[in-house]
Parts: C-alpha cells; sequence; structure tokens
C-alpha cells in the first residue's frame, strides 16, 4: 500500500509530505483548487510521459517520491529482487522521479536508476489508477485475463499450462532445428566427417601446443642456456671464489667472534638462510644439466608438429590451443548426425505428448474461464445498475482458437461494454467515455477485491454525471473497497466525500506572485463545514450543516 507521498515544486505545490493509511481516503475541494495534483503526482513516480510545464513555476526541477509498504506483496518482492532492486528492507519500496526544466527526467526505484519500463512495470504490481489518464490498467487485456484467473481462483492452474507452454515449445524449437539441420544433412555430413578424420589424425592432446612451445624455446635456445648454466654452476660451488665459498667463510667469522650484538646474530642468520637457498639453487641447476637435452633432431620434430597444429587451426580460423575443443565439438555434431533420423522420432514423441498435456490443461483452464466469465458479467452488471448505467451491458469475450495454443492457454480474453440498448458490445477504450470508464472500473473492482492482486485503487472523479442516491451508492462501494486494501477517491460530491475513513482537503492560495495548492487533513468540525460547502456552495448555511452532519453520521468517528 502506499504509505507516503513527497511533491517538491510540482505544478501549484512548493512542498507537500503527505502520510496516507489504509481504508478509504478522499480528496476534495473547490474547483480549480487541485485535487488532482496529488494523483497527477503519483502517476510520475508510475513512470507516466514528463511535462516540464507541470514544474512550478521558478523552480528548476519537480522532485516526487512514493514510499509503498510492499510486505503482502510477493509479486512486487519477487520483481525488486530478480532486477536486483530491493531495498534494505525488504518490506518498503520506494520510487522517485525527478523532472527537470530541459524536459529531462530521471527514474529511480529505491534510491538506484530505474528506466520508465521498469517504473511502470513495477507501479502495475502496486496501485491501480482509474481515471482518464494513462495508466489505466483496465485497458490493457493483460489485466482482463488476470482479473478473470483471479476472481475464478484459476491461477494454479494457469501457471500449469505457462509451464506445460515453455516444456513444448523448448521441444518444438529444438525438433525444428534438427530437422534443418537434418535436411542440409548430406553436404554437411560429408564436410564434417573429413574435418573429424583430419583431426583425428593430427590427434592433438590438451595443453599440447603450449607444451611443444616451451620445448620449442628451450631447444632452440640450447647453446645459450647450457653455457649460462655451466657458468652459474660455477659461480655456486667455485673452491676459491664460488658463493658457498664466501658464505662459509662469513659464517667462520660470525662463529669465531666472542660477542654478537642484535644486528650481527640478524645478519648470521641471514647468511645461513642465504647459504642453504644457494645450496638449493646448486642443486636445482645440477638436476637441469643432468637432463638438459640439446637434441637438433627433436628442435626439428617439434617445430613439425606446431607447423601442423598452427596450420590447422588458421583452416579452422581459432587458437590452435582450441583445436581439442573443435575435434570434441565437431565429433558430437557428426555423431548427432548420424543418430538424426532416429533423434527425430523420438523428440516428435516428447513434443507430441508435451503438447497432449499443455492441451488438456488449456482445455480444463477453458472450461473453468467459461463459467467463470458468465458469474463475473452477471456480477459486474448489477453493481452497474446501482451505478445508474441501467443499460450497460457487460460481458467477457473469449475468443477462442482451438488450433493455436499460447501460454495463456487456448483464448483470448477481453472485457466488453455495451453502454446504449441495441449497441453491440465493443472494447472499453472505443466505447466508454472517462466517467463510464471510472464507473466500470469500480464496479469491476468492487467484485475482484476478494482475489485482486493490486494493493492500492485510485479513482479520479468517478461520480462525474451522478448525484443523489447513486452517489451514495458509489461511495458505499468505495468505502466497502478501502475497508479490505486502500483506496484514494478524489471527488465533487458530498455523498462520496462522506464516506472516506480519512477526508483531505485542498485549498488553493493566490497573491500577485504566484498561485500555492496546499493539503489538508480535515477534524470532525472541518469535514462537516467541508461537506456542507460541497452540499450548499460557499454560503455555509445552517440547513447545510445540519445535512452534513446527517450524511457523516454513520461514517463519523465517536
Amino acid at each position: 500500500m502506499l504509505t507516503h507521498l513527497t511533491i517538491q515544486n510540482f505544478t501549484l505545490v512548493e512542498h507537500l509530505d503527505l502520510d496516507l493509511q489504509t481504508g478509504m481516503t478522499v480528496i476534495t475541494g473547490e474547483t480549480g483548487a487541485g485535487k488532482s495534483i496529488v494523483l497527477d503526482a503519483l502517476a510520475q513516480t508510475l513512470g507516466d510521459r514528463a511535462d516540464p510545464d507541470r514544474i512550478r513555476a521558478g523552480s528548476e526541477r519537480a522532485d516526487i517520491t512514493a514510499s509503498f509498504d510492499v510486505t503482502a506483496q510477493p509479486t512486487a518482492r519477487q520483481w525488486l529482487a530478480e532486477h536486483d532492486l530491493q531495498a534494505e528492507d525488504p518490506d518498503e519500496c520506494l520510487l522517485r522521479r525527478v523532472l527537470g526544466r530541459d524536459g529531462k527526467s530521471r527514474g529511480y526505484i529505491n534510491g538506484r536508476p530505474a528506466t520508465l519500463q521498469q517504473l511502470r512495470a513495477l507501479g502495475d504490481m502496486l496501485i491501480d489508477i482509474h481515471s482518464q489518464h494513462e495508466h489505466q490498467s483496465l485497458l490493457q487485456r493483460d489485466t482482463h485475463r488476470r482479473l478473470l484467473d483471479e476472481f475464478g481462483g484459476h491461477e494454479p492452474l494457469a501457471r500449469q499450462v505457462r509451464q506445460a507452454w515453455r516444456a513444448w515449445h523448448q521441444l518444438q524449437e529444438r525438433l525444428d532445428s534438427l530437422r534443418q539441420r537434418t535436411a542440409e544433412s548430406d553436404a554437411q555430413f560429408q564436410l564434417l566427417s573429413y574435418q573429424v578424420n583430419e583431426l583425428e589424425q593430427l590427434d592433438i592432446q590438451a595443453g599440447e601446443v603450449e607444451r611443444l612451445e616451451s620445448e620449442q624455446r628451450s631447444l632452440a635456445n640450447a647453446d645459450d642456456i647450457l653455457r649460462n648454466s655451466h657458468q652459474l654452476q660455477a659461480l655456486c660451488n667455485d673452491e676459491e671464489q664460488g658463493l658457498l665459498t664466501a658464505l662459509h667463510r662469513a659464517l667462520q667469522l660470525f662463529r669465531d667472534m666472542p660477542e654478537k650484538s642484535h644486528a650481527l646474530q640478524e645478519a648470521e642468520q641471514l647468511l645461513t638462510s642465504a647459504r642453504i637457498q644457494v645450496e638449493e639453487a646448486q642443486h636445482e641447476i645440477d638436476h637441469h644439466l643432468d637432463h638438459f637435452n640439446a637434441d637438433p633432431e627433436r628442435l626439428f620434430e617439434v617445430e613439425q608438429r606446431l607447423s601442423a597444429l598452427y596450420d590447422m587451426a588458421r583452416k579452422h580460423r581459432i587458437d590452435a590451443n582450441e583445436l581439442p575443443a573443435l575435434a570434441e565439438r565437431l565429433a558430437a555434431e557428426l555423431s548427432e548426425l548420424q543418430q538424426g533420423e532416429g533423434n527425430i522420432a523420438l523428440m516428435e514423441e516428447q513434443c507430441d505428448a508435451a503438447l497432449q498435456v499443455c492441451r488438456q490443461q488449456a482445455t480444463e483452464l477453458s472450461a473453468k474461464r467459461q463459467k467463470t466469465a458468465l458469474k463475473l458479467a452477471k456480477a459486474v452488471n448489477a453493481q452497474l445498475k446501482q451505478l445508474a448505467m441501467e443499460n450497460a451491458a457487460f460481458t467477457v469475450s473469449l475468443s477462442e482458437q482451438k488450433d493455436k495454443i499460447t501460454a495463456h492457454g487456448f483464448e483470448d480474453i477481453e472485457f466488453l461494454i455495451s453502454t446504449n440498448p441495441g449497441q453491440p458490445p465493443r472494447s472499453l477504450g472505443k466505447v466508454a467515455s472517462g466517467g463510464e470508464l471510472s464507473r466500470i472500473s469500480l464496479a469491476i473492482q468492487v467484485i475482484t477485491a476478494q482475489t485482486s492482486a493490486t494493493p492500492t485503487l485510485v479513482f479520479d472523479e468517478v461520480d462525474v454525471g451522478i448525484g443523489g442516491a447513486t452517489g451514495d451508492v458509489v461511495g458505499n462501494l468505495l468505502r466497502q473497497l478501502g475497508e479490505k486494501g486502500q483506496v484514494i477517491c478524489v471527488t465533487h460530491l458530498a455523498q462520496v466525500a462522506s464516506k472516506g475513513h480519512h477526508h483531505l482537503q485542498v485549498v488553493k492560495t493566490a497573491n500577485k506572485q504566484r498561485a500555492q495548492s496546499t493539503l489538508t487533513p480535515l477534524t470532525s468540525q472541518a469535514r462537516i463545514e467541508e461537506i456542507a460547502r460541497m452540499l450548499g456552495g460557499l454560503n455555509i448555511t445552517e440547513q447545510s450543516l445540519a445535512h452534513a452532519r446527517e450524511i457523516l453520521a454513520p461514517t463519523m468517528n465517536p
């Protein structure tokens, strides 16, 4: 749910810190006061198009931050984890949008840079704004399918269909690839046979190139290595001037000293260590000379072998060290081609079996969706009649294509509406006006609220064109939604505003320099006065106050 909203320099708001709670929060104010500013600012954090004209006059940028509690939102928490955008507290989520006067904007999720696409994707999981703004999930067919499956409790079966479809689709892709390779197998088989045979004759071993290159360098420089090695041997063990002889003399001098300072003791230990290391070095040099082979014939053999390996590597346009891996890969491809027909038959069986499983599950899902669609349409139409849309006919269209199966089953799902008698049902966005769409959204959300995964619902002017008893119904429906989650409602209708658990009033003040909108939580008396204003206009009378107390009585806190 939305817990806090901070707005800086956005349209008429200089600075606003707003704490929000569960339940139904109503936002009211006079026409032109800026009631929708909060929702417009919120929509920016959800990835709406940036407009530099919305930056407050005299400011270079607008900054909006929305805080959410995602404790009960496993889908959002998983999405944040998958995109490495979690907050330190996994139950919190911060969306931020900065608008610049130059038309550029920046988005952040939990303090890390995020794209508008990421803001929109996450925003769809956290909040649903029902208004004439772009952020309107009810116009998306994916939302229709999700709501239908949630309403009918089909999610586990729908998940099985998606998994079965992916398993079949992966097998089908492998089968298509194998068929394509088999169709080209004759020419490819001959080429692979020749290449594999050539590499088998070469019989290159892993690491052989590196070993041969090292041996080649050693043999090519044999004279220098041998001469220098003998000189090193003489330097170590010459009886007159060798390193060991000099170290023995030095250590004898230390032993003959009657008294040695700490520094001399350290020096003696270092020379003792040096003598041991020189002796070990002499042993290694002797071992090298005993086993060193300056063989011109061996050098010729090594260079011939390297030349053959380099030629083969150039032929395949790879590094010579990669030849063993190439030989293994080509041999595997040749083996697969040799077994191609058998593999195709086996994979066709596996593919058919996977498709059969997917079709069975999708058929079961289709049957459940058909029943649920009728049940949902009936319930929504009943709500629409209460919302002064007696002539509206809501239907759930399931366009089945038995020969075509997708990850979501056999059918395309779409919510359709007819708002006038004799008018055929059409897409919501093509038929419904802004006010009608909000009321249709309200009706659907009331029905699906028990199962909807979206924790925060926002309604902007859903009461346009209604009043009286219908307004009272709308208010009761919104309050009913608020009791199960969080509802934020911008309204001009007293009957709706009176049903809120919380009430915020927008007031615009202006001087010669600029205008400013502020948002104030209303106390009991202030709320009575605001409802009275909504009922009777600017001139608040005792009659309008009495009426306000009357309609607020069922919902006012004691």
